[in-house]
């Protein structure tokens, strides 16, 4: 089939010529429509619900908002994680989706959730909302608004914001790919009402009074219109206020002496603004207004900041005089850094492949063919990525290796080379002409064609685990997979077509011979090669050892070279995560910003900017408090810095310089790595431990101890302990005698409290377009101390006024400043970043600190999360992938050798190019990361094609009938060296500019780059050795008769299959929690099931098909004896309603298996927690054998001393002995239990691990209250079958529609034909005749379809008598079950509190008894046996209890 394409290829260059160049015109459009960006965006699929409540505390917002929320979405299919925070004011509860799902239709089913929760938050309390569709790299704009030098004193804060909002902020609205516009800072404007409390109780008047009057005089109205004569004249009423002196002269009441009371009377009108939360500083030069601009999920970065800029440069035009708009950070930087990076590394690298490529080939013509494969092969790339919606950015463009893209080139145009110029096969032939030149390019590209096509399909098949990662990791790589499989592909096609074709025409046709410097080179190295090899095939088994011995170094480094996710981008500026104490004011904060801020700007010059963003923005997707800030520090160009010469260092000293500021923490990270750490783990931290409980201040503690413990650690910096306690707070508790005494009632004094400190709103006032809320609240003077609250006047219904201190009890304490939340858990989070060192060795030593120093209460536990986890995540799925994609690859070896020795031989290149990989990494002092794992499997793939290459020589001369192996061996690698070594070099010098290069974003291409480089490097040494010499060693073997090559397969296999990173404990530790959620994540049962759901899913989503079109054709005597010609096309269709009812069925099957996973699982959860509590009750049995062990064997020794006095008989030493052998044997029948067990158990989890119990108390409890059996998954199930029922018989029916068909028919008509009745004329076939019919298919005869539908009603009736009948069964079954309960509960109390100190008394007595000679051994043995006998049917009641309280939490469905 390829030598077919080739011939063609070569034969038809014309043809293939046209297609190259509609691939360079196609490729070069889709140039310039890739969407570039600096990363990909590995943020899940979130969707963020924000309520805002100013008046309420955080555990009320946790009560009454963010539970209600959690609760009320749980059920959305799809979720993965479930995540929130309450503080004061606010709530944010993001729901994490997982990746398959559409963000879209997620956002869907999240707002058809909101009108039920709308309905459960007590009124008043707030409406969440969903923040805009963005990412964490939707932040891709920021700018700020000030008055220009001179204008200060003329544009305030109030001015700025309404300038952001209501002129900026609307216009870029309409920009294409922008979600959003969050603004930030400056002061909200609003009309305030200040109240005078002295001035309302002269006039008598109320609060109340207040809002009545100004909601009844602020409002416009109409009264249709009146006809007078022939005009309509409309009526309008114009009532709005929209001037402070209509406010001011809004009437409120009289009087009792009937004077007037107008606004003013009570209250001064101004403009004030809302209550801050948040606030943006120029560096130290003081408070402006700005904004944040969010793309769109899955918009094109370049072009939204494109038109973003466009459209502000428009802007720009139309504000007042005296503002200017500053942009502080623009995603185009970054971009635009990562992107230069890219191109000089593929520019240097290509260049360097050209270089090599002529210089071992030694012909600039031939250097340039296999070159020009670069350029069409990445074009071809860059469409399909276009294709398949792949965007080029650093990981996508950053890993390409040109080497292995003309590695099928390579091969091809070598062979053409060396059977033209170097074989000798045209027998002293000077020149050729085209046609022998295409014969010779033909034959030689064909022989090699099959080694080139099967080390692309190699070097494609290595790349596969990349493909198989998922979540955070698979979005990072899996571009730079699809990229390189994409121009390996182009690469292929471009080899049997453009290559043949190409070198056909452009290879010299004069064969003279000349000898360049690449045959000088070649000699040389020959020179040195031949005899290493020479003297290597002598001492065969020195090579071995030794290649074994520098394998076993390799192990032990890779065990020590420490791991972290990815090495961190840099992006090039700075955001410092600042804070300062809990309960710190705005104003506190702002003076620490700019503090911090002219400190930094006065020591390093390498500052460009610096831009504080201050507590939350108008829409809260970064919920910071305002103690809390994001500082923007804009830095030169790297080459332009003086104090520093690298980040981290720079980081130290400005985190030094910052820690001057009293009360100011300071942690530097990178703009976009913050905000993925932030929307990834809910932290910004690269290290996030999550500690899981129910009390706020146990979990504050164990968050302040492990900060403690974590400060020991080195290379732990920027610690963050989150502070969930400590916000001090005004509480007002009410007293309800007092309030019933003044006839008061508690709603009315909040809406006072609200209104007089926090502000209510009364309406709008309306500027134009722009509207403002016109709020009530007392005066600047009246809310500045606690003795204003205390001395607030509440009117009563008497006409009275009394103070607020004399119907609540007023104080200052602290209280709850934020709850967390994550999957319906409290938690808290103490993060750290990690400087100078691997974050796998930092969390693995804060892990042991921390089991050995903090003892945790049961409940409590603690995750590892962030940049660890994710790590953790992409080693166990790769220790996976990689396997099976080496054991494909060993297939296809075996397949094509058909042999398994030498599918082992070239599979132990492997090995041998790890050694390399591990030995540069150590020398360059960097840890094991992803990026250094997919580095590790690109040089797989190219170790292996080197091996391929020798290996398929010594087979070629061994089938023309050769014997000598060891001349096969020298010949074979001389002949083959040169294509070895050039395949090594292009590869690996191709990734020489990314391992040399230290520019923005290098960082993550650096460890791939050094791993490939110092595996090739070795890989190729070795194989150029080792394999001939094992190759020699294993033929030389086979000769022996009746010997088997079993030492160097066993040999060649621990190479193999060796993985360093597959370290799994043999036990691990763990509670019931945490095995139920491990076992609902990886069961292979239940995964299938939600497959199977996905199934009828999928199904739904494509219900309309037509019927097949009819075409019809007739020729012949048609209409008269004439013939003829008859064409007619039909097309049926059906109503809507068949489609609709097929798509509910689907709906239906789809529902129906999502209810039998919950059967699924809580059976699941059922076993699992039988397994642990049998795991328990072994425990327990062990450590009473065990206790028995010591007493029995103290006892035994006893005898033995008393036999050997003479003190007792040989009964009694008997007696001992079978007491210890038998105490033994129980000993060992418990061991093979547990076994049992915990193998039923990894099986579950699906876990290659043996779990032991981690638990506090041997008893079971129940984790929630007893709900209705109607709620049992298998009931819920059965219920669905009713309802498939009937959307069976709903799809059976909709068939008795009538059906339709639209045809239309075009025929001759040959012979004389009159239309007037009198002329005639004559038609020809080319006269045709044209009709339309439309015909309707009626169902007169469908009684078997009628009865199905009846059929499917007697079946859905069935089926909910069924969930009745199991209903039923259920709640038999729980009543017996609880009155067994209580037998049980009765039972074990009897032992907790009696039985159990029974035993304990009688074993110390007999023991006393014993010791002081009054009974003998026998009657030892009989009161130890009743001991024993008691605390046995302890256990015996407890794991009845046990097992009793899971059968109760089953059918309560948990």
């Amino acid at each position: 089939m390829l030598n077919k394409i080739i011939r063609f290829s070569i034969r038809n260059k014309l043809i293939v010529g046209l297609f190259v160049i509609a691939l360079i015109g196609w490729g070069t459009y889709n140039v310039s429509r890739l969407p570039i960006d600096a990363l990909p965006d590995i943020t899940s699929n979130q969707v963020q619900l924000i309520t805002v409540t100013p008046t309420l505390a955080a555990p009320e917002v946790e009560r009454l908002i963010t539970f209600t929320v959690e609760q009320t979405c749980a059920n959305i299919p799809g979720i993965t994680e479930m995540r929130s925070i309450s503080r004061f004011g606010l709530s944010v509860v993001t729901l994490v989706f997982d990746d398959d799902t559409d963000i879209y239709w997620a956002r869907q089913q999240v707002a058809e959730k909101l009108n039920a929760i709308k309905e459960q938050i007590p009124a008043g309390m707030g409406l969440p909302e969903m923040a805009p569709s963005t990412t964490g790299l939707g932040e891709i704009y920021q700018y700020i608004i000030k008055p220009k030098p001179g204008y200060e004193h003329k544009y305030d804060l109030t001015e700025l914001r309404s300038i952001q909002d209501w002129i900026i902020r609307r216009q870029l609205l309409g920009t294409k790919g922008v979600a959003d516009v969050s603004s930030f800072g400056g002061k909200l404007k609003q009309y305030e009402v200040a109240v005078m409390p002295d001035k309302l109780k002269s006039m008598n008047t109320t609060v109340a009074e207040l809002f009545t009057a100004m909601e009844q005089n602020n409002q416009n109205s109409g009264g249709a219109y009146i006809e007078k004569n022939s005009t309509a004249l409309f009526i309008r009423t114009e009532g709005l206020a929209g001037s402070i002196d209509d406010i001011s002269n809004i009437f409120i009441k009289h009087t009792t002496e009937g004077i007037p009371v107008y606004l003013r009377d009570v209250a001064s009108v101004r403009i004030g603004h809302a209550v801050r939360y948040g606030a943006m500083v120029d560096a130290d030069k003081g408070e402006v207004a700005g904004a944040v601009v969010l793309m769109l999920k899955g918009a094109n970065a370049s072009e939204v900041v494109r038109a973003v800029k466009k459209k502000m440069e428009a802007i720009r035009q139309t504000l007042p005089e005296g503002v200017e708009v500053q942009v502080f950070y623009d995603r185009t930087k970054m971009v635009d850094n990562a992107i230069s990076t890219v191109k000089k590394n593929l520019l240097e690298g290509a260049l360097i492949v050209i270089f090599v490529l002529v210089l071992f080939l030694g012909n600039l013509r031939a250097g340039l063919i296999v070159a020009s494969v670069i350029p069409l092969a990445m074009l071809f790339a860059i469409s399909m990525m276009n294709l398949f919606g792949v965007s080029g950015n650093l990981m996508s463009l950053g890993a390409l290796d040109f080497g292995l893209i003309v590695d099928g080139a390579v091969i091809i145009v070598e062979a053409v080379m060396h059977k033209l110029y170097h074989s000798g096969s045209l027998g002293g032939v000077k020149k050729i002409d085209q046609s022998q030149m295409d014969d010779q390019v033909g034959s030689a590209a064909g022989k090699m064609m099959n080694a080139a096509v099967f080390g692309q399909i190699v070097i494609l098949i290595v790349y596969l685990p990349i493909l198989s990662l998922v979540g955070i990791e698979g979005k990072m790589f899996k571009p730079m997979a699809q990229t390189v499989a994409f121009a390996l592909v182009g690469a292929f096609l471009l080899s049997v077509t453009y290559v043949p074709m190409i070198t056909s025409m452009v290879l010299n046709k004069k064969l003279k011979l000349q000898h360049n410097i690449s045959d000088r080179m070649m000699e040389k190295v020959q020179a040195i090669y031949k005899p290493a090899l020479s003297k290597a095939l002598q001492f065969p088994k020195t090579v071995v050892g030794l290649s074994l011995a520098f394998f076993a170094l390799t192990v032990v480094l890779l065990t020590r070279l420490g791991g972290e996710f990815i090495p961190e981008m840099e992006e090039g500026d700075f955001a410092v995560d600042t804070r300062m104490l809990v309960g710190s004011s705005l104003t506190t904060s702002i003076q620490a910003s700019r503090q911090g801020a002219g400190l930094l700007l006065k020591k390093f010059p390498e500052i460009e900017k610096i831009v504080t963003r201050i507590g939350a923005g108008e829409i809260p997707t970064d919920p910071m408090p305002i103690e809390m800030g994001d500082m923007i520090i804009l830095l030169k160009d790297k080459k332009e810095w003086t104090t520093a010469n690298s980040y981290d260092e720079l980081a130290n000293l400005m985190s030094a310089e910052l820690s001057k500021i009293p009360g100011l923490t300071a942690g530097f990270q990178f703009p976009v790595q913050m905000r993925f750490n932030e929307l990834i783990s809910g932290a910004r931290q690269d290290v996030v431990c999550k500690i899981f409980g129910e009390n706020l201040d146990t979990l504050a503690n164990y968050a302040h101890r492990l900060g403690g413990l974590i400060r020991k650690v080195d290379g732990a910096t920027d610690i963050f302990v989150e502070s969930v306690t400590g916000l001090p707070q005004i509480v007002i508790k009410y007293n309800r005698e007092a309030m019933s005494r003044y006839r008061l009632q508690i709603n009315d004094v909040n809406r006072l409290v609200r209104a007089a400190f926090a502000g209510e709103s009364a309406g709008l006032v309306y500027e134009n377009e722009r509207r403002y809320d016109l709020v009530v609240r007392l005066s600047e003077q009246g809310r500045q101390n606690v003795s204003d609250i205390q001395q607030l006047l509440v009117p009563t219904p008497m006409g009275t006024q009394v103070p607020l201190s004399q119907v609540a009890f007023i104080e200052v304490k602290d209280g709850p400043n934020q709850i967390q939340r994550e999957d319906a858990k409290r938690r808290i989070v103490v993060g750290f970043n990690v400087r100078g060192r691997d974050v796998e060795s930092v969390v693995g030593e804060l892990q042991a600190i921390a089991t050995r120093q903090l003892n945790l209460q049961p409940g409590y536990y603690i995750n590892y999360g962030g940049q660890f986890q994710n790590l953790q995540e992409a080693k166990e799925r790769l220790t996976i992938a990689v396997p099976v994609a080496l054991l494909l690859i060993f297939m296809m070896l075996y397949f094509s050798f058909g042999s398994l020795k030498y599918g082992l031989l070239i599979i132990s290149a492997i090995p041998l190019s790890a050694i390399g990989g591990v030995l540069a990494l150590t020398l360059r002092g960097m840890p094991f990361s992803i990026s250094a794992g997919i580095g590790f499997i690109a040089l797989f793939g190219v170790a292996v094609l080197n091996g391929i290459v020798l290996l398929a020589e010594f087979n070629r001369m061994k089938k023309e009938g050769r014997k000598d192996i060891n001349n096969i061996v020298m010949e074979g690698t001389a002949l083959r060296l040169r294509p070895v070594l050039m395949t090594a070099a292009v590869a690996s010098l191709g990734f020489l500019p990314m391992a040399l290069s230290h520019g923005p974003g290098a960082e993550v291409q650096r460890p791939l780059a050094t791993v490939v480089i110092g595996g090739l490097m070795t890989a190729t040494l070795l194989t150029l050795v080792v394999l001939p010499v094992l190759f020699v060693w294993i033929e030389k073997k086979r000769k022996r008769p009746g010997h088997k090559p079993a030492v160097i397969a066993g040999i060649l296999v621990l190479l193999s299959v060796t993985n360093v990173h597959a370290q799994m404990k043999n036990e691990q530790l763990v509670t019931l929690d945490s095995l139920l959620s491990m076992a609902a994540g990886n069961n292979l049962g239940i995964q299938a099931g939600k497959k199977q759901a996905d199934y009828w899913k999928t199904l739904a989503t494509g219900t309309v098909e037509l019927p097949k079109t009819q075409v019809g054709l007739e020729y012949g005597n048609v209409n008269s004896f004439h013939t003829d010609s008859k064409l007619s096309l039909s097309q049926g269709f059906y109503l809507p309603v068949v489609y609709r009812s097929q798509r509910s069925f689907y709906e239906s099957h789809r529902s129906s298996q999502e209810k039998l996973v919950s059967v699924q699982l809580n059976e699941l959860n059922r076993e699992i927690r039988t397994l642990f509590y049998q795991l328990v009750d072994l425990r327990e049995r062990e450590y009473l054998l065990k206790s028995l062990d010591s007493v029995y064997s103290r006892f035994s020794q006893a005898a033995t001393l008393r036999l050997q006095a003479g003190e007792s008989n040989q009964l009694e030493k008997t007696t001992a002995d079978a007491q210890m052998e038998q105490l033994q044997l129980q000993i060992g029948q418990l061991n093979y239990d547990r076994n049992a067990v915990q193998q039923r158990l990894a099986s579950l989890v699906n876990r290659q691990v043996s779990f032991l119990p981690d638990y506090s108390r041997p008893r079971f409890s129940l984790t929630d209250s007893l709900s209705p059996v109607e709620q049992h998954p298998l009931v819920q199930y059965q219920l669905q079958q009713a309802a498939i029922a009937k959307a069976g018989g709903a799809v059976d029916k909709a068939q008795l529609n009538p059906e339709f068909s639209l045809g239309y028919i075009n025929q001759s008509f040959k012979g004389y034909q009159s239309k007037d009745g009198i002329s005639q004329q004559f038609y020809g076939s080319g006269d045709r005749f044209h009709s339309v019919n439309l015909t309707m298919g009626i169902p007169l005869f469908m009684k078997a379809t009628r009865t199905r539908v009846k059929a499917a009603a007697v079946q859905a009736e069935a089926a909910s008598m069924q969930a009745e009948a199991t209903s039923q069964t259920l709640e038999c079954r729980r009543a017996s079950l609880l009155a067994e309960q209580q037998k049980l509960t009765a039972q074990l109390s009897y032992f907790e509190s009696t039985g159990r100190q029974h035993a304990l008394a009688l074993e110390s007595q007999a023991r006393m008894a014993f010791t002081n000679g009054e009974i003998d051994y026998l009657q030892w043995t009989q009161l130890m046996n009743q001991s024993v006998s008691i605390r046995l049917n302890y256990l015996e009641a407890l794991r009845m209890f046990n097992q009793n309280l899971i059968e109760l939490e089953f059918i309560n469905g948990k």
